[in-house]
């Protein structure tokens, strides 16, 4: 039974190989703290694109996944994801995916193809210490989800993966209440 609950609950912040996903720089006792108007970050997509926290204001309600190469529950749902996306307008609805084991700088290759054979076909963040220190510092399992408003205000957190059906009644909720 606790096998059980340990595999459904999902994976640890830990790779197979061990390496703690947070950035190799010591914290620093001066690490930015979220500003008043909600999480702030900077970062790198998945090309090697600059983006900000701005991207937030982008679309009504923002849905972050946190995810790593390794988490078989992260890799099951992104295909779902990757349909919800698609099928919501970006106005109201966005998906970001951050890649919990990929910092920048290192090569992407390995995600990028996680990502097209799971039709996850949205924006993917390596991680850094902004983005570390904006939303990932209590992130103890992938997936890790967060709703955020068009300010970054953070509305909503769910441990653990969920199927397409149960994300569209979540995300529906949200809309809804904005």
């Amino acid at each position: 039974l606790a096998l059980s609950i340990i595999l459904l609950s999902g994976c640890s912040s830990q790779n197979a190989a061990g390496r703690n996903p947070e950035p190799s720089a010591a914290p620093s006792a001066s690490a930015p703290a979220p500003a008043a108007q909600g999480v702030t970050f900077e970062g790198t997509d998945m090309e090697g694109n600059a983006v900000t926290s701005d991207i937030l204001s982008q679309s009504k309600l923002t849905m972050i996944n946190v995810w790593a190469t390794f988490c078989n529950p992260c890799l099951s749902e992104m295909p779902g994801l990757g349909e919800l996306a698609a099928e919501y307008d970006p106005a109201e609805f966005q998906i970001i995916g951050i890649v919990d084991d990929v910092l920048e700088g290192d090569d992407p290759s390995y995600a990028a193809s996680l990502i097209q054979q799971t039709g996850a076909n949205y924006t993917h963040l390596l991680l850094n210490e902004s983005i570390y220190y904006a939303l990932l510092s209590n992130v103890t399992a992938v997936p890790t989800t967060f709703f955020l408003d068009d300010q970054g205000a953070i509305l909503d957190t769910v441990v653990g993966a969920m199927d397409k059906s149960a994300w569209e009644a979540k995300i529906n909720g949200l809309l809804a209440e904005q």
